[in-house]
Order: structure tokens, then C-alpha cells, then sequence
């Protein structure tokens, strides 16, 4: 039993960690010369961000091209009170809300270099499959633009 539980454990978490401090996550990029995925998302009311976050962003193709490629940023804004950050977290996503998505869109997802240099955006759900996605990010990791 202890073996199953260990095996469902390990199964179904994630290979990737989304970091919620873009100061770490740059400071990560300029170490390893990775590319950073940002992505802002309203986790609990906005239904598209939703869906990016399950059916692309979880997906086994990202997952496994993120592993070694990418450094992955959320920007999470809920509403439910349940589900409210720390004030600390709330700073930081605000902060870089006012650099990124002045707008305020969501979901809002970008591919910046380690330099914080704007290189893909997405604008909404990308209505196409998690292995178009990234190929659509592995063509800048690629090219190093």
C-alpha cells in the first residue's frame, strides 16, 4: 500500500514549479540562460485561465519541454477569499502586472529572455494544442533572439 501511495504521489505532481517571485525567477534565468514563461491568470473566476493552466501549461508535452528549458512565473490574481495570497505575494504580482500587463489581461502570457525582453506573447487562451505551444516557445529557445 505505502508503494502505491508513493507511486501516485510521484505520478501525478508536477515535474515543474511556477515561481511567484519574478526576482528569483530572473536571477534563475541568468544562471542557467533559460527563457522565462509568465503567466498571468485569474486561477479561480477566469474560465480560460483555467483551461490554459489544465489543458496546456499541465500538460505532459510542456511539463517535459519546461523541465529543461524554461523558468515558469505566475502571476495569480483570485478573488475568492479562500483563495487570497499573502500581501507580500500580492505586491510582487502587482508589480509585475504594472511592467507586463498594464492592461490587465487575462489569461496574458509571455516568453521573455533573461535580460526581461518581451520575445512571444499569447493574448488570451492559444486556441491550439500543447505541442504547437511549444514548439511556438522551443523556436525562441532555439534562436536565442
Amino acid at each position: 500500500m505505502k508503494l502505491l501511495f508513493i507511486f501516485l504521489i510521484t505520478f501525478f505532481s508536477s515535474p515543474v514549479t511556477w515561481l511567484g517571485d519574478f526576482s528569483a525567477a530572473t536571477g534563475e534565468a541568468a544562471k542557467s540562460h533559460k527563457l522565462i514563461i509568465i503567466n498571468f491568470s485569474g486561477s479561480d473566476w477566469c474560465g480560460p485561465c483555467i483551461r490554459l493552466r489544465k489543458e496546456i501549461l499541465e500538460s505532459a508535452a510542456f511539463e517535459s519541454y519546461a523541465t529543461d528549458h524554461l523558468v515558469l512565473v505566475r502571476a495569480d490574481f483570485p478573488r475568492q477569499k479562500k483563495n487570497q495570497l499573502s500581501p507580500e505575494q500580492i505586491k510582487r504580482n502587482e508589480a509585475l502586472a504594472d511592467k507586463y500587463n498594464p492592461d490587465g489581461k487575462f489569461p496574458f502570457t509571455l516568453l521573455i529572455n533573461e535580460q526581461g525582453k518581451i520575445l512571444k506573447e499569447w493574448d488570451g487562451f492559444p486556441n491550439e494544442s500543447p505541442e504547437k505551444f511549444v514548439e511556438e516557445v522551443s523556436f525562441f529557445g532555439n534562436d536565442k533572439h
